[in-house]
């Protein structure tokens, strides 16, 4: 279905596992910002980019991309193909930092027109991101995303 639905208007809940990493949660929040950014506008290169070389990301298909490499080839088939036309909208629903330098960070995303305006397609999609800091900045080391029921 493609009505359009009310926007959702949530604020990212951060666990208190995150007090003092004020620096940190922005730069993942620009991660997170950036890998929405690319599936907006069929940007595979960005979508791939914060992924450490020998990252890992689960689809919702299930399908196990291995490497940066697999991840950017996998991300120009579909941004050029399937969801060439499709739009979303992620939210960080939490950050949980286990050392100074691992965060589990679980996004949650919904459908949305080019104009940002939701849509409900009936389902909606969850992320687990492990994100580790190395060489100054935060890599994506592992991504699993998974399918949920609409929540209208």
């Amino acid at each position: 279905m493609t009505d359009t639905a009310t926007p959702r208007t949530l604020t990212a809940p951060i666990v208190a596992a995150t007090d003092g990493h004020p620096d940190d949660i922005a730069a993942i929040t620009g991660v997170i910002g950036d890998t929405e950014t690319a599936f907006n506008t069929n940007d595979a290169e960005l979508l791939a980019e914060h992924f450490a070389a020998d990252g890992e990301g689960v689809a919702v298909t299930g399908a196990r991309l291995t490497a940066r490499d697999q991840i950017l080839e996998s991300g120009r088939q579909l941004l050029a193909g399937p969801l060439a036309d499709q739009y979303a909208r992620y939210v960080i629903d939490e950050i949980r930092f286990v050392r100074p330098d691992v965060a589990l960070v679980r996004k949650l995303a919904w459908a949305t027109d080019a104009g940002g305006n939701d849509l409900d397609v009936g389902h909606a999609m969850t992320a687990l991101y492990v994100m580790v800091k190395a060489e100054g900045r935060w890599w994506i080391a592992a991504r699993q995303n998974t399918l949920t029921p609409s929540n209208d």
